[in-house]
């Protein structure tokens, strides 16, 4: 599982390069992401344009990676392929997370919010 992260301010954001999240990648998707918010600012932005696939485990790898960011960090998403989408649409996690239509909307929101 490759990610990449970039930092502004005081968003970290990270980008999936892999085009799936699933079973086969889920564990280490869970340790890089939990390394990433260990290190990083108050705010996560999870880029997820490249996944067009996310599982069962994929979605639990995400929804833990939500549960392991620390207190007073927050886990957000951007980009999610229509796919992607209807998983968090079907499962309700679309009510959990802050999901953005993409990286610059959810950046240009926390510039204008400044």
């Amino acid at each position: 599982m490759k990610l990449t992260h970039q930092d502004f301010d005081d968003v970290r954001i990270v980008s999936v390069v892999e085009n799936r999240i699933d079973a086969a990648c889920a564990i280490q998707f869970k340790d890089e992401m939990r390394a990433l918010s260990d290190s990083g600012p108050a705010r996560i932005l999870l880029d997820l344009g490249n996944v067009e696939f996310l599982d069962s485990s994929g979605l639990g790898a995400v929804v833990a990676a939500l549960k392991a960011v620390r207190n007073g960090q927050r886990l957000e998403l951007a980009a999610l392929h229509p796919t992607v989408q209807r998983v968090f649409r079907l499962t309700r996690m679309d009510t959990v997370f802050t999901i953005h239509t993409s990286v610059a909307a959810a950046v240009e929101g926390i510039a204008n919010a400044s």
